[in-house]
């Protein structure tokens, strides 16, 4: 059957934080990305496309048309590839909806919100200065915080999760993966009220 090409226009746009490479693959900073091959995997779709200095996919997700994205700039210039892409498809920041982890929040808590500082977040910080808005949701996944405090963060993000907690990691990118639809489908509040 031949797939008839889709003309919507792209409403929204979800940008999944992480960097690139194997050697990222399932650390604690590239949570975003695990939730993006969980939508992936409930969606049916490929996040495969480089556009935008990003891998990307279009779908219909919530009843609306969305470009789904995991930037391919590493983390700390996410905002160019983000900024590309909102200017092409005119998506002001109040639909850019950006899932990323945070290390404020308990392993495997999500905290939905409509804005924000970027609280110590490369990824954050880049597209707050990229788009000139901090007026974009995004939905944060709880890594937890360093063990001690002379742990180097860096080391800390960049750590795979392993026993117990790939298992409390796993079902909480499954969980954001759900809450990007709702929030595209039933707006922040019932969102928020679901998932934080």
């Amino acid at each position: 059957m031949l797939r008839i090409f889709n003309s919507r226009a792209v409403e929204w746009l979800v940008v999944f934080l992480g960097n690139p490479g194997l050697e990222c693959a399932g650390t604690r900073h590239n949570v975003g990305f695990m939730a993006a091959d969980e939508l992936e995997k409930s969606k049916g779709v490929k996040i495969n496309k480089f556009r935008f200095r990003s891998l990307t996919a279009r779908c219909e997700l919530g009843g609306s048309e969305v470009l789904l994205m995991k930037p391919q700039t590493y983390m700390n210039l996410s905002g160019e590839a983000v900024s590309e892409a909102a200017r092409f498809y005119k998506i002001p920041p109040k639909r850019v909806l950006v899932v990323s982890d945070d290390v404020a929040l308990p392993l495997g808590k999500l905290r939905v919100r409509t804005h924000g500082s970027a609280g110590g977040h490369n990824g954050l910080r880049s597209i707050i200065s990229h788009l000139g808005s901090e007026m974009f949701p995004r939905v944060r996944i709880g890594v937890g915080s360093p063990p001690h405090p002379e742990y180097d963060m860096a080391d800390w993000v960049l750590g795979k999760f392993s026993g117990q907690d790939a298992k409390t990691i796993a079902e909480a990118v499954r969980l954001a993966a759900e809450a990007v639809e709702s929030y595209i489908r039933d707006g922040a509040q019932k969102t928020m009220n679901k998932y934080n």
